[in-house]
């Protein structure tokens, strides 16, 4: 009795270990089923994203592409104009080839690519807070100054490393460690953007504050579109430049050489041929640069 409850049991274990094996799918094979749907879902979420950004560049081509259809619309209706009205011809003529050139010309030059706001904000965010920290490190002082080079890189920020009336000359390397000068040399955030401002300018640039004060405005506004507006009040006596900005598209002003007070900084060094200091007041979005006013000596 025992030995044949034993072969019963132990065929019917068989029977039963037989059935869930063909009822199991392979574990092989169910990672691949896996593999497969994750790609899949991959697939599904490259598609959309890449729909939503054709959506974006859309939305942000549809005003350039309505300007250009409403200047082209302008030119056909003068054109039309001037066939039925012989006396304004000349004028309905010429109004008719502006809006026809001034539409096909906004709508091929419609940018493909837009860069948000937000990107370049994070970007420059990670790109201060690593030299704010280096510079906390290295227990440097609280002070930009912006040195003139009167080569191509324009100018130069130095950050000291204790409070100096003289600054080094020697600005080809980051760290200055020599007895008399000891801080970090970097190159200015604002060189670039100044330098894209002076291909643009028409009228050499300003060596005056006040005239100059009003050029960088201008660049930062209009050119390089980084802020809303500027309002820059100058005391040339003083050695003094104070702007207001507006809705800057790089955040806190306060953060380690803010392309927009760099900008300014680096400007009024290079058009006044001076060390400029600068000072910031973020709540106020103010942006002070101080030099050493010119005397008649050296005039």
């Amino acid at each position: 009795m025992s030995s044949e409850r034993v072969g019963t049991d132990t065929e019917s274990g068989q029977s039963t270990s037989s059935e869930a094996s063909e009822t199991a799918p392979p574990a092989e094979d169910g990672t691949k089923a896996d593999d497969v749907e994750r790609r899949a879902q991959l697939e599904v979420l490259a598609e959309e994203n890449r729909q939503l950004r054709e959506a974006y560049v859309s939305a942000r081509q549809s005003p350039y592409r309505k300007t250009a259809q409403g200047l082209v619309v302008l030119g056909l209706v003068a054109g039309l104009g001037g066939l039925l009205l012989p006396d304004g011809r000349d004028v309905l003529f010429a109004l008719a080839g502006t809006g026809l050139f001034g539409g096909l010309l906004t709508y091929y030059l419609t940018p493909e690519r837009f860069v948000t706001a937000d990107v370049s904000e994070n970007v420059y965010g990670t790109m201060a807070a690593n030299e704010a920290a280096i510079a906390a490190e290295l227990g440097l002082q609280d002070e930009h100054v912006y040195l003139p080079t009167g080569d191509s890189r324009l100018a130069r920020l130095f950050v000291p490393q204790r409070p100096e009336t003289e600054h080094p000359s020697t600005l080809t390397t980051p760290l200055v460690t020599d007895s008399t000068h000891r801080g970090v040399v970097l190159e200015a955030t604002g060189t670039e953007l100044l330098r894209s401002v002076r291909r643009t300018l028409k009228d050499e640039f300003a060596r005056s504050p006040t005239e100059l004060g009003d050029q960088l405005a201008d660049g930062l506004v209009e050119t390089l579109e980084l802020a809303r507006s500027a309002e820059v009040d100058v005391d040339a006596d003083d050695g003094r430049a104070t702007v207001a900005v507006a809705k800057n598209e790089f955040g806190d002003l306060e953060q380690f050489d803010h392309p927009v007070a760099s900008f300014f900084a680096v400007g009024f060094a290079v058009g006044l041929e001076r060390v400029v200091t600068l000072e910031v007041d973020a709540d106020a979005g103010l942006v002070t640069c101080r030099w050493e006013p010119q005397s008649e000596t050296d005039e």
